[in-house]
């Protein structure tokens, strides 16, 4: 819900610091990759108890993934880059909910893997309808600067990446604050089906 908002509010200086990347030949490729490594060393941290170290290296990521953007822009934005970027996002969150369940399986398990669970569901609404909306040339005019159509939702990125933080910041609240984030998201996938569904079914198909 805070996406749009927060990219208005971003858009200037991440576009400085990106004139200053391209400058360098530093692509927004590079970025999410390099962005997406950082993001994993948060593993080990929260595996070592180390949970404000894993809060930086997930902050990092997050920076990495606006910028990328904003270079994007400044340069050309490409299908493939936009890929890169959706698909490493996607395996980021999982995988700092995955460290939190190795962390500690007995206790944080099904909370945990009902968390990823609900990532199925609000990630492959969003990616199905993304097809559908590029072969009917349906415009999301909140996002108009991503390279595929952006649904939105009660879950979305900013919302997600405060649940992480959390996590960091209350580990022993952990099962509390997935089983919560959970149920959002779950009616995030709900709305975006039933959205999804019948924008294309009055569309003729």
């Amino acid at each position: 819900m805070i996406d749009p908002i927060l990219n208005r509010m971003l858009r200037k200086p991440l576009s400085l610091v990106a004139k200053q990347c391209v400058k360098r030949d530093l692509t927004a490729d590079k970025v999410t990759v390099i962005g997406f490594v950082i993001g994993i060393f948060a593993i080990p941290a929260i595996l070592t108890g180390q949970f404000i170290l894993a809060l930086v290296f997930i902050l990092l990521n997050r920076f990495a993934d606006g910028l990328d953007g904003a270079i994007a822009r400044e340069t050309h934005s490409t299908d493939a880059g936009g890929f890169l970027d959706i698909t490493l996002d996607f395996i980021f969150y999982s995988a700092i909910v995955f460290a939190f369940i190795w962390l500690a399986p007995y206790q944080n398990a099904i909370a945990g893997s009902f968390l990823m669970l609900s990532f199925m569901g609000t990630g492959g609404s969003f990616l199905a309808f993304a097809i559908m909306a590029k072969n009917h040339g349906i415009e999301a005019p909140n996002y108009p600067q991503k390279s595929l159509h952006y649904m939105s939702g009660l879950a979305e990125g900013f919302e997600t990446i405060l649940v992480l933080c959390l996590f960091c910041l209350y580990p022993q609240h952990f099962v509390l604050i997935a089983t919560v984030f959970a149920v959002i998201c779950w009616l995030t996938t709900i709305i975006r089906i039933w959205t999804g569904y019948h924008t294309l079914k009055n569309l003729g198909n």
